[in-house]
């Protein structure tokens, strides 16, 4: 019988692996030190790739420790991540103004209500056709 293939891992996944070991452990780690807190699954030399792509990505800082580095993550939690990803994106594009306004064109109710509470807006503005009720937080 044909010997099955191990399912691939999504996108992205041992990053948010790597970064949550980082998080967690609230001081730098060497690519040891994180494998030992996935629980040694993965070789060492498969998280030290993943180390040194957020390390070139800015999500993690790297210092000295010995013959090795020890990583800190540049962002406190997954919501400080997203924020990053999507300023990337932004950053990207010549034409922001453009960017924005499809971007907030695209989102929900609730979500056009907090981000204008967290612009400073007052929640009270005149709001247009299906802007005003339901779809509370």
């Amino acid at each position: 019988m044909p010997e099955v293939p191990a399912a691939r891992r999504l996108s992205g996944e041992l990053e948010s692996q790597v970064l949550a070991a980082l998080w967690a452990a609230h001081q730098p780690l060497t690519p040891q030190d994180v494998q030992l807190a996935l629980g040694g699954e993965l070789a060492r030399t498969t998280i030290a790739t993943i180390l040194a792509r957020l390390h070139d990505k800015g999500t993690v800082e790297r210092t000295r420790a010995g013959r090795a580095y020890a990583y800190t993550p540049t962002v406190q939690d997954p919501a400080g991540l997203a924020a990053r990803r999507m300023r990337t994106e932004l950053d990207r594009e010549q034409d922001r103004s453009t960017v924005l306004a499809r971007f907030v064109s695209d989102l929900s109710d609730a979500d056009e209500r907090l981000l204008r509470e967290l612009l400073g807006e007052a929640p009270d503005r005149a709001a247009g056709p299906g802007h005003g009720e339901g779809g509370e937080r």
